[in-house]
């Protein structure tokens, strides 16, 4: 039986009371010990101040106020915060209704919140106020509360108290229930001003700091009650500079299993080679074994996935190469579409080499070659084999424009004895939204960062304009469109589409550029069966008069196709894979139609759609229907690409961040013999 709102909320208060009497059972039974001792003074001197704490550590704080002092503090407006808003109450703390957004688009009251904690400051009252924001990254201090310190020109006060005994519940900032007959410590840090004309750069930094001491503050509090921090502290929050935790049973089970499946490698990839899906004459690569010689100096290795990962790291080892031109590049992908790419971007600028299998002794013998001093993955390539013998060379690791879907959260989150000794052995995570950063810290990741979307900021991609002439010339003023990357069964779906606009449009052509080239001519056989005309461009065919369908199934090429097309259905949104992603269409001026399966690239669709910038479908028929009347209205067409363009170009940004974070992650340049000279 559903609880009713008013219920639940009288419910909730029936709970704060009784945490009220639990706080002060708690203070009456246990010794107080203090740092610095002239706490109390310092709350009188600073008043009134911000004072910040980190979610779930919050419980015993009001019990070291001075009772001469006015108190009030942030609750969020939502039910559950019934409870923490009537304990407070009860034990006379004031309350001011209201949360920050924690990058959500959706405002919980945090406008008001704001305004009416500036005027409580400046009324003579001391604000309370969580540093990190529900539902997290848990101990990442947010920038309202250095934009309130902003405002106010009041001081903001690191807090934090802690007991002996205690019970951490398993929420995303590990609520923190102290019990009696402890010993109780509470710590303060230094005050924290912001200027009121601070730069974003500056309030950055300052938000950085208040991050830091609260961690200080909170570890000596707990140093104080003679207690370990360890339960109390979410997996993400865990100190950066301590050892990494060691491998718990299922990962062990998961390296010895790869490794006794190293001897059905030959098969297995003999297999993948008869489907054109590796180089042969590169398989040593999949084994750890190299041709090549590790470069003298600095040596970055990168890894992608396939070509969407590869178009989107390349402007960051351009970036970094600007900043650091003494480093050396090591790239390696999955795919052989991803290394083309490579090769024809990357050129002599960079090393490209297959990834190797995912075995111990292939990653051990790779990391043992190559001997990286910085190794960075990409979104959501966690191979726990690579991982570790990198990590247990002690070279750093970074995963950046990190994502993965809400399943493998999931299923990550089920399997916390796999998944924390594995996030945690990344030095940095730099993820592309709050959600992603708020996953990537409860699996253990130890520094999380968000920046946005690298492919958003990745350039268009290139056209080949000799074959975009030869086949604007086969095209013959033709009407068309674009199917691009698409999977198993939507290719149906685009055929049957194509028979109902080519009944409107005589002449009508679709372009499909498969995922995956190597299915072209299955695609072909079913357009065939379907009764169309078919080209395929793999076997150097070119569209003619009566063509129906061409399938470009070759690799490197959809820029030019994108350069041909007025629009594009992106692929993989059609059926359940997450959909493909819409910039690189966007990028050549191509009106976006997608299907409702876009998990892949949520963010960039949500914000695509509120902006108009897209064309929802879902089946042949209103794909068909929405392609006729694009064509038939050359205004709705013209505005469907500007609104698209133009939210693309204020999500950008993703690219300056993240290169800034891996610089920092990076040994220092080595000195010259000059500067040695002048040194010594």
């Amino acid at each position: 039986m559903a609880v009713s709102n008013s219920s639940k909320t009288k419910l909730m208060r029936f709970a704060g009371a009784n945490l009220a009497r639990l706080i002060g059972f708690v203070a009456r039974t246990s010794a107080h010990r203090f740092d610095p001792p002239d706490m109390q003074e310092r709350f009188e001197r600073l008043n009134p101040a911000i004072c910040a704490c980190w979610h779930g550590q919050f419980m015993m704080l009001a019990t070291c106020r001075p009772e001469n002092l006015r108190f009030a503090a942030m609750v969020a407006r939502h039910g559950d915060a019934e409870l923490i808003g009537e304990a407070m109450q009860r034990i006379g703390v004031e309350l001011i209704r209201g949360a920050g957004a924690a990058g959500r688009r959706k405002d919980r009251g945090g406008a008001y919140a704001l305004k009416a904690s500036v005027t409580a400051l400046n009324n003579g009252a001391n604000i309370v106020i969580t540093a990190d924001v529900p539902p997290g990254p848990a101990r990442r201090a947010g920038i309202g509360i250095i934009t309130l310190a902003r405002l106010s020109g009041r001081p903001i006060l690191p807090l934090a108290a802690a007991t002996s005994r205690y019970h951490a519940l398993n929420t995303w900032s590990r609520l923190t229930l102290n019990l009696p007959y402890s010993k109780l410590g509470f710590a303060m840090g230094e005050p924290i001003y912001v200027p009121r004309e601070a730069s974003e750069a500056e309030q950055e930094a300052l938000r950085a700091e208040l991050e830091r001491s609260l961690n200080e503050t909170t570890a000596r509090a707990y140093r104080l009650a003679g207690a370990d921090p360890h339960r109390s502290t979410p997996p993400g929050a865990r100190d950066p500079a301590a050892p990494a935790i060691p491998a718990g049973l299922g990962l062990k089970s998961y390296r010895a299993a790869t490794r006794s499946l190293e001897m059905l490698a030959p098969l297995v990839l003999g297999h993948r080679e008869r489907q054109g899906k590796e180089n042969p004459a590169r398989r040593s690569e999949r084994y750890g074994i190299s041709a090549r010689d590790r470069p003298p100096g600095t040596l970055i290795w990168l890894h992608a996935a396939s070509v969407g990962e590869t178009n989107a790291i390349l402007p960051v080892i351009e970036g970094i190469r600007k900043k650091r031109p003494d480093v050396n590049f090591l790239l390696t992908t999955g795919t052989r579409t991803s290394a083309q790419l490579a090769l024809e971007r990357l050129g002599d600028t960079a090393i490209h080499q297959f990834v190797p299998l995912d075995t111990p002794n292939f990653a051990r013998r790779f990391i043992a070659h190559w001997k990286p001093d910085a190794a960075i993955f990409t979104e959501s390539e966690i191979w726990p084999n690579l991982i570790f013998a990198t990590s247990s060379s002690g070279v750093p690791l970074a995963l950046i424009n990190g994502r993965m879907s809400k399943r493998s959260y999931l299923r990550w989150r089920k399997r916390p004895s796999v998944s924390v000794p594995l996030f945690n052995r990344f030095d940095l995570v730099v993820a592309q939204n709050t959600l992603f950063a708020r996953w990537f810290s409860e699996l253990g990741a130890r520094r999380v960062e968000f920046a946005g979307n690298l492919k958003i900021d990745a350039p268009p991609l290139p056209v080949d304009w000799t074959a975009y002439e030869e086949l604007v010339e086969a095209a013959s003023g033709r009407q068309g469109y674009i199917a691009a990357s698409t999977h198993p069964d939507e290719d149906e779906i685009v055929a049957d589409a194509h028979r109902r606009i080519a009944s409107v449009y005589n002449g009508f052509l679709t372009i499909i550029a498969p995922r995956h080239p190597e299915r072209g001519t299955a695609i072909a056989e079913m357009a065939k069966a379907k009764g169309l005309r078919v080209a395929q461009r793999s076997l150097r065919q070119i569209p003619e008069a009566s063509t129906d369908v061409y399938i470009a199934d070759t690799i490197g090429e959809l820029g030019t196709l994108y350069a041909l097309a007025p629009m594009a259905l992106i692929g993989g949104s059609l059926v359940d894979k997450g959909g493909q992603n819409p910039v690189e269409a966007i990028r050549h001026g191509v009106a976006v139609l997608t299907g409702p399966y876009t998990g892949n690239f949520q963010d960039i669709y949500d914000r695509l759609r509120a902006a108009g910038g897209l064309r929802d479908v879902s089946n042949a028929d209103n794909l068909a229907k929405s392609v006729i009347e694009l064509l038939a209205d050359d205004a709705i067409l013209s505005g469907l690409r500007t609104k698209g363009a133009a939210a693309v170009e204020g999500m950008s940004g993703a690219l300056e961040k993240t290169v800034d974070a891996l610089i920092a992650l990076l040994p220092p340049p080595a000195r010259s013999s000059e500067e040695l000279d002048r040194a010594s």
